[in-house]
């Protein structure tokens, strides 16, 4: 992430969002106060990613992330998904995904909830679905571990921030 600070005079504030690309983003605030306002400026890296909320047997599948050179994501568990690759659909990129992570196959039953999250590093936008699937053991690929829990067992786990909005309405509805 890079700040940068600007002296600006006057009596009003406001806050502008500029998206460059789908990758990155700009985000201008400008703080009003007795004193000078300052412009902030930060530009961070954007993430669109897809994640898949897999149903079998009335259990939904956690998985643990591996050690990251991030500490907020590290051995955090989340729902398998990834990054979507240009032009790819959202359905598309879930299958894809979960098959490259996990070795399963998945049935797409709904979309269900798209997350926006602040990261120190990044900001990402998560589209979440709701999945079936057959295959009861998935093949770890990128994950340390995994667990198949009941919905009320769900918060018994360190969760990545970005996945917490979905566990809480899984959760509460």
């Amino acid at each position: 992430m890079l700040n940068k600070s600007l002296v600006y005079s006057g009596e009003y504030a406001a806050e502008v969002e500029i998206w460059i690309n789908t990758d990155w983003r700009i985000h201008l605030g400008i703080v009003k106060s007795q004193k000078p306002i300052r412009l902030i400026l930060s530009i961070m890296k954007r993430i669109e990613v897809v994640a898949a909320i897999i149903i079998f047997n009335n259990k939904v599948l956690c998985v643990q992330r591996g050690e990251n050179k991030l500490p907020y994501i590290s051995k955090k568990y989340e729902f398998p998904g990834g990054k979507m690759e240009q032009g790819e659909q959202k359905e598309e990129a879930i299958k894809r995904e979960i098959y490259e992570e996990l070795k399963m196959q998945i049935e797409i039953v709904e979309e269900f909830l798209t997350v926006h999250h602040q990261y120190p590093d990044f900001f990402i936008e998560m589209h979440s679905f709701i999945c079936n699937t057959q295959d009861e053991k998935p093949t770890l690929t990128e994950h340390i571990d995994f667990k198949w829990l009941s919905v009320s067992e769900m918060n018994s786990l360190d969760w990545a921030a970005a996945d917490i909005p979905i566990v809480n309405k899984l959760m509460h509805g």
